[in-house]
């Protein structure tokens, strides 16, 4: 295998030595290669896939999906080691969050082939940027979490400084324009939050986002959040921590192969946790392109 770290990850270089040991405890024979800068993990998953059986990543999600991005239709797993700060990835496949025992989950795990979505928003010179995600692209409330949450808060509180940000978020009121297209439909809202997902649940199952999203249908979800008031804010919140889903006028779920959201004013976009560019965005999926560890169910 081979294990690539971020040193400037969260947890990433006080974790390697244990993510190393973890390895060879397991009997898993492995390389160390350490990122330099934005985009290193691409290329150096990219450069050794032909002689690997396994890629870790012990990062942030960002790392984590770098080495997906450059592996994908290559059949070799990656699995994602808990180094940042919000692991959301290794959160979403229920991974500890312990390095330790992740790797240890992992090592005695299964793969899982999973869609990817392909999302291309607009960077600061006005040129396209294009990025895989595993997770969820989107703009609103979630964008601004990943996008105001100060470093030494995240370093501080862990995923806790995101909750803190993403409630003041909400309370602000910081709504939108926006105008979305699936697969040839299209539709115009206010909303709080647009969101192309391809995991119905986050953080262990404890929040969830719509009615029958998988991860491996060949298919993506929208869903757009669109609270009017405060009070409809927090129906919506708990309606979803207890998966009811019946229809309700702040929320619209669509289910499609390719989407694009414009919004008025633009808005930061943000994918599986890392800021991408600004609205408006586009999205398609490429079915079962990623291969990941996940751990044993049951």
């Amino acid at each position: 295998a081979l294990l690539v770290v971020n040193p400037a990850a969260r947890r990433a270089a006080r974790h390697e030595p244990e993510a190393r040991a973890a390895l060879h405890r397991v009997g898993i024979a492995h390389e160390v290669a350490r990122t330099e800068r934005a985009g290193h993990a691409a290329e150096l998953a990219g450069a050794a896939h032909g002689a690997l059986d396994a890629v870790f990543t012990l990062g942030g999600d960002g790392t984590t999906m770098e080495a997906v991005g450059a592996l994908a239709g290559s059949g070799v797993p990656v699995g994602a080691l808990p180094g940042g700060t919000g692991n959301l990835v290794a959160r979403t496949l229920g991974t500890p969050l312990r390095v330790g025992a992740a790797v240890e989950a992992l090592a005695a795990g299964d793969t899982a082939l999973v869609d990817l979505g392909v999302a291309t928003a607009t960077g600061p010179d006005g040129r396209p940027i294009t990025r895989r995600f595993a997770f969820a692209v989107g703009v609103g409330i979630d964008a601004r979490m990943i996008e105001e949450t100060p470093a030494r808060l995240k370093r501080r509180l862990g995923v806790l400084a995101y909750a803190l940000t993403a409630g003041r978020a909400l309370l602000a009121r910081d709504d939108f324009t926006a105008h979305v297209e699936v697969d040839g439909e299209t539709m115009r809202r206010d909303a709080a939050s647009v969101m192309v997902v391809n995991f119905g649940a986050v953080l262990g199952d404890l929040f969830w986002f719509g009615p029958g999203i998988r991860h491996d249908d060949g298919r993506l979800d929208l869903c757009l959040f669109s609270p009017r008031t405060t009070r409809d804010a927090a129906r919506v919140l708990w309606r979803l921590s207890r998966r009811d889903f019946r229809e309700d006028r702040a929320l619209v779920y669509r289910a499609g192969l390719a989407f694009r959201v414009e919004t008025d004013p633009p808005r930061t976009v943000e994918a599986d946790g890392e800021v991408i560019g600004r609205t408006p965005l586009e999205v398609r999926v490429e079915p079962l392109a990623a291969t990941l560890l996940v751990p044993r169910r049951g």
